[in-house]
């Protein structure tokens, strides 16, 4: 699990004044990990582009609205134990390439810049929605699958 129940319910109401549950956890836990991997996967490929043999942060696709997320997060002084996210990386097919230190320093701003901007995403397709539904997440979930 990256995070906590706690935490996740915290990031949500600050980032978009939604309210969520544990029911809703499981969910968030697999999208930020998928997510996460999808940007590292594209990182990867960066990395063999330029002949090196492990993953930097620069590789990492982060658009400018990742980036702001990644700032919102960082302001929030939230902690996300970067073993967390390395077990969780661990439970998805493994990448060819390890980690620069970096890198891995830097996945907790990752992970926290996902989840603040899937909140704003939230917010942004149903301007008057309080808790994700299914069809909430389902749609959200279409959108990142174009976009990220």
């Amino acid at each position: 699990m990256v995070m906590g129940i706690s935490q996740f319910e915290r990031l949500f109401r600050e980032a978009a004044s939604l309210d969520v549950d544990k029911s809703d956890l499981k969910r968030l836990d697999e999208f930020v990990n998928q997510k996460l991997y999808d940007l590292l996967l594209m990182a990867q490929a960066t990395a063999k582009a330029n002949a090196r043999d492990v993953i930097e942060y620069r590789d990492v696709p982060v658009t400018k609205g990742l980036q702001e997320s990644m700032h919102r997060f960082r302001a929030l002084n939230e902690e996300i134990p970067v073993a967390d996210i390395l077990a969780s990386l661990a439970r998805l097919p493994m990448l060819d390439l390890s980690y620069h230190e970096d890198l891995e320093a830097r996945l907790p701003e990752l992970a926290g810049g996902i989840t603040m901007s899937l909140a704003k995403v939230f917010r942004t397709v149903d301007p008057k929605l309080k808790n994700p539904d299914t069809a909430a997440w389902e749609k959200v979930e279409e959108i990142y699958a174009i976009l990220l």
